[in-house]
């Protein structure tokens, strides 16, 4: 999808501003809406489960964590924007996937308490004839056949599919991330990020499993609670019992890192929405890059305050980060189908893509609500937040526009839509000041430059053109079989079979799961770093320039600003620049030197 965005709309913002492009102003308004409530969605869910986590570990008031958790986010996103969210996504990635192999290797290499596969098989294995899980095959914790297991699967696939084609954070990364680095970088960050919830389960999860009956515990002699699990408190405790004050600093450290880098991306999407697809499009057109520049860092703010506000409000209700986490699906799934269609298929009609997220939607909440009843007899935190009601909302949200869109198709009559209109969505322009300071007659020049530079550009946005198209191609098929191999192939004939894991093939599981990290961190930890060399060595260059005052001279003789001079060495135009004869750097003025 994000292949798609850049091949048929490359100067769009947002995919909302894709939507009005192709639909109007009505189907653009619905869209907002299931954009901005999977915006707060998220965010909720962040500052809910990190604020609960922090409280847990420090005894700080939930409260003050709710408003502590997005302060240092605003204050960074406010000033990097977007590249702020880049370089913190490297940075937190990189911490977490570190500590996370920490508690790995303590927990099946060091811990006194496990120490290894085997012995953490053992403890499960023991586990299991104390204190059966009802609804597993054989009680067992150690087999893919799982009723609650099975569940949480469906929930968490129609829910994540929300938050994922829906988040225009993810969107405006893939607006950012040049055609090049668009498929292997969705593609390597896919499998690497896999990694994490599935080596944090095998270790942690299993590890609190098998010590929550140790005196090591926090909680000992009491069992973590529904309540304490639904709010996040399985890791942190299991980081606890595995080492100390140490395992708490850890697992703060790691939760801070997750929760702070997800909300950048949080408030960099809303702010974009609320600068190009509100304020642009509904209040003023003409706007100038810096008033939208403005209109961004205030959003920021208050945005944050809002959410820290709702968060605090969700605390009080009694309302968890798992409670949300099951229910997003439910508000938000219905626009996942008719998205895509929007970028994929010229048949979609207006109506379909109109009335169909709604529809969906009011279809999603009766059935959650319904069932609720149906089997509760009562609505409350509680009923609406168990298995089958989220399952029956959250399956009825992504999967009831498979029934509508062909009805409405059928009724209004397919579409033949032109993409290439797409690409009459307006980018919006920085304003840079004007330089007075001119030391040479280049009016002709100029034109000769521009002339070149409209050249250089439409030949960059062919060559870019023909990259999206390849990669088109080999993304639709990479997206096929990774989804059949991670969803089907793999899982489905372990729960199928009820087949309950040998110590063997446990142990291989944890290797393997070891193993997927470590290639994880080295995915998004060491090749972005081999990756970027020449760009941090250009970077460099330029900073030490700046510092040294050789920005200045090069610009008052060239009339060129600093990053083009920087640009022009990059790409190997000093050459001709230093060596052409009969043009050395002019001698500048004390004045000019001091400057």
């Amino acid at each position: 999808m994000a292949i798609e965005l850049k091949k048929k709309a490359p100067t769009a913002h947002t995919f909302l501003e894709v939507v009005r492009q192709r639909y109007g102003t009505a189907t653009h308004i619905v869209y907002l809406c299931f954009g901005l409530a999977t915006n707060i969605l998220v965010t909720a869910m962040l500052l809910t489960g990190g604020s609960a986590v922090v409280s847990d570990l420090t005894g700080m008031n939930t409260v003050a964590a709710c408003f502590l958790l997005p302060l240092g986010v605003v204050i960074y996103t406010l000033f990097g924007g977007i590249r702020a969210t880049f370089l913190t996504d490297y940075i937190h990635t990189v911490i977490i996937y570190v500590i996370i192999l920490v508690f790995a290797f303590t927990v099946y290499a060091t811990s006194d308490l496990i120490g290894s596969p085997g012995r953490l098989y053992d403890l499960l294995v023991k586990l299991a004839e104390t204190s059966p899980l009802a609804g597993n095959a054989e009680g067992s914790y150690l087999t893919m056949k799982s009723r609650s297991g099975g569940i949480f699967y469906v929930i968490n696939l129609a829910g994540n599919f929300g938050t994922v084609f829906l988040d225009n954070g993810y969107w405006n990364k893939a607006i950012a991330a040049s055609p090049a680095s668009a498929l292997p970088g969705y593609v390597m960050g896919g499998l690497a990020w896999f990694s994490i919830p599935w080596l944090l389960a095998t270790t942690l999860g299993l590890a609190a499993l098998a010590l929550q009956h140790n005196p090591a515990w926090p909680t000992y002699p009491n069992p973590m609670s529904a309540a304490d699990v639904s709010a996040g408190l399985v890791l942190p405790n299991a980081a606890v019992a595995l080492l100390g004050k140490g395992g708490a600093g850890a697992a703060l450290i790691l939760v801070f890192m997750a929760v702070t880098s997800a909300s950048s991306a949080e408030l960099i999407a809303v702010s974009s929405i609320f600068t190009f697809d509100i304020y642009k499009t509904y209040f003023n057109p003409t706007a100038s890059g810096k008033r939208l520049i403005w209109i961004t860092h205030t959003t920021v703010i208050a945005y944050g305050l809002v959410m820290a506000g709702f968060s605090v409000g969700l605390f009080y209700a009694g309302v968890s980060m798992g409670y949300l986490y099951l229910l997003m699906g439910v508000i938000i799934s219905a626009g996942v189908i008719p998205l895509c269609l929007t970028l994929m298929w010229k048949g979609l009609n207006w109506h379909a893509a109109t009335f169909t997220p709604v529809i969906g939607f009011i279809f999603a909440i009766t059935s959650w609500l319904s069932t609720t009843k149906g089997l509760f007899g009562t609505l409350n935190v509680t009923t609406t937040g168990s298995e089958m009601p989220m399952l029956a909302g959250n399956v009825v949200a992504l999967c009831s526009p498979l029934v509508i869109v062909p009805v409405l198709t059928l009724i209004f009559k397919m579409d033949n839509y032109d993409f290439e209109e797409l690409k009459n969505i307006k980018s919006v322009k920085d304003d840079y000041p004007v330089e007075e300071e001119t030391t040479i007659d280049s009016t002709e020049a100029s034109k000769t430059m521009a002339v070149v530079n409209e050249e250089a550009i439409a030949a960059r946005d062919a060559a870019d053109q023909l990259i999206l198209h390849k990669y088109s191609k080999i993304a639709r098929i990479l997206t096929v079989v990774i989804a059949l191999s991670l969803l089907i192939i793999w899982p489905m004939p372990m729960y199928g079979s009820g087949y309950i894991f040998s110590k063997k093939f446990f142990t291989g599981w944890v290797v393997v799961a070891v193993i997927w990290g470590m290639m994880g961190l080295l995915a998004v930890g060491v090749y972005p770093l081999i990756e970027s060399r020449l760009a941090i060595a250009h970077t460099l260059r330029g900073i030490f320039w700046d510092l040294t005052g050789q920005s200045y001279k090069l610009r008052a003789w060239q009339n060129a600003h600093p990053e083009e001079m920087h640009g022009h060495v990059q790409r190997g135009v000093d050459a001709q620049i230093f060596n052409a004869p009969g043009s050395p750097p002019p001698e500048l003025s004390e004045r000019e030197e001091k400057e």
